[in-house]
């Protein structure tokens, strides 16, 4: 899901994911490991650096003497963990310690101390110590390395953890405050639970007990149960895709909306519920349907137009192929046009289109299209209709304008084909009616054709 809830979705569940991750690790039996030594014995620094590698660990390591040159090293390196003597001589008071601490922040610090029985881990953890072993057990250092490296990436985890869920409720506020997005709550029956304001407002209701008690569309339920995952791979929820459905507003009128939303699942993965996230796009589909029509229609006379056109015949001739029905094509081309725009002006020009479209529309059935070829150029295709039946269909056309009352009288030329029986493509169908529109042109005197006009 595209959108907020995806997003509200993935915070919620990366604290689980990640401690899920970190109870399954397994280290790799040669991880690298990084380590400073800050200690003056070097046989003591040779037997950490064996027991780690006995341990199968692939250490890298370096070594300084004192705190202060080990602050220097660790702002000039990156390490895993940092081992120290304790007690040293060199030491100056706890202030270089805290300094070393606040220097390497989230790296581990461990000691070895060569005062077996006298140490507490008190007194070590005081020292900003995350364990310590003895210099005579230091076999036991590489248990503790990788108990302080599992803390460290748990105190990691936790932190992101932490954050992500911060990030969540904050993004959860923010949605349920957002008056663009409806908010709703629903149990496993489908009944509402709790809804934002602003799903009052989309669907027209006044108070959230009106709301609760009006089922949602049983449409968003239908759609999870057919998308919901096998229970194996069912965690705490299971996201549904966003849906495009049509919501009733309490006065009836229809509010087309886009859904995304989720189904919250218990630890035995039964369905228990569903949260939804609602937008309203009806301004939106509408403007889209305004485009696709401007899109698709002639700007003066409103009938289809060129592209339009072709779309139809396109498709009639794929129907007809499927079902060896036939349909025809009128074509039409308005006598006169030039002569009328010379007399009479572009505007009465303009209107002598628009009252044979007014025509060819009256004319046309709901399967029928009317367009506008280009020009004084008018087209209709007839569904389902055969040769006879659309010369008829033309002749009526002539009729109602003769009869129309209105200055200038108007007179057409027609041309009809029928498919497949006159052509077996789109550029032939319309040259078998052009042929015919213009025979019938060429007949008729041209004076006659004008003489219309007067």
């Amino acid at each position: 899901m595209c959108g907020p809830m995806a997003s509200l979705r993935k915070n919620e569940y990366l604290f689980g994911e990640r401690n899920s991750r970190f109870e399954n690790k397994v280290f790799h039996r040669r991880r690298p490991l990084r380590v400073l030594f800050i200690h003056r014995d070097a046989d003591a620094v040779d037997s950490c650096l064996q027991e780690l590698k006995k341990a199968q660990f692939a250490v890298s390591a370096d070594t300084v003497l004192t705190l202060e040159q080990g602050t220097e090293q660790i702002r000039s390196g990156s390490y895993d963990v940092l081992v120290a003597e304790y007690p040293s001589s060199g030491w100056k008071g706890p202030q270089a310690l805290q300094l070393l601490r606040q220097t390497a922040q989230e790296t581990p610090l461990l000691f070895v101390t060569s005062a077996p029985g006298k140490v507490s881990i008190t007194e070590l953890t005081a020292h900003g110590a995350f364990d310590y072993v003895e210099e005579e057990r230091v076999a036991q250092l590489p248990m503790a390395v990788r108990r302080a490296l599992n803390e460290k990436e748990l105190r990691t985890e936790l932190q992101e953890a932490r954050m992500a869920l911060r990030h969540s409720q904050s993004l959860y506020r923010a949605l349920v405050d957002n008056p663009a997005y409806g908010i709703c709550r629903c149990n496993a029956e489908g009944k509402f639970l709790d809804v934002n304001q602003a799903l009052l407002n989309m669907l027209g209701y006044e108070s959230k007990a009106e709301l609760l008690a009006v089922k949602p569309p049983a449409e968003i339920f239908t759609t999870f149960a057919s998308t919901s995952p096998p229970a194996r791979q069912v965690r705490t929820t299971a996201q549904i895709d966003p849906i495009e459905i049509e919501w009733q507003r309490k006065n009836g009128t229809k509010l087309k909306a886009r859904v995304s939303g989720r189904g919250i699942y218990d630890d035995r993965a039964d369905l228990t519920g569903h949260e939804f996230i609602v937008v309203d796009i009806t301004e939106q589909r509408m403007l889209e349907e305004h485009l696709r029509q401007q899109a698709l229609s002639d700007s003066l006379t409103g009938l289809a137009n060129h592209r339009r056109l072709f779309e139809v015949l396109h498709s009639e001739i794929s129907r007809s192929n499927r079902t060896e029905r036939e349909f025809s094509l009128v074509l039409l081309d308005l006598d006169g046009l030039k002569e009328i725009n010379d007399r009479f002006g572009h505007l009465t020009g303009d209107r002598a289109l628009c009252r044979l479209a007014q025509i060819l529309s009256d004319c046309s059935r709901s399967i029928d299209t009317a367009a506008r070829h280009g020009g004084d150029e008018f087209a209709l295709v007839l569904p389902e209709t055969g040769l006879g039946a659309a010369t008829m269909v033309a002749r009526r056309i002539c009729e109602l304008l003769e009869q129309d009352a209105e200055k200038p009288a108007l007179s057409v030329s027609v041309g009809v084909a029928s498919f497949p029986k006159d052509a077996e493509t789109i550029g032939t169908l319309l040259y078998a009616a052009d042929k015919v529109l213009y025979e019938m042109k060429s007949k008729r005197p041209r004076a006659a054709r004008a003489g219309r006009a007067s």
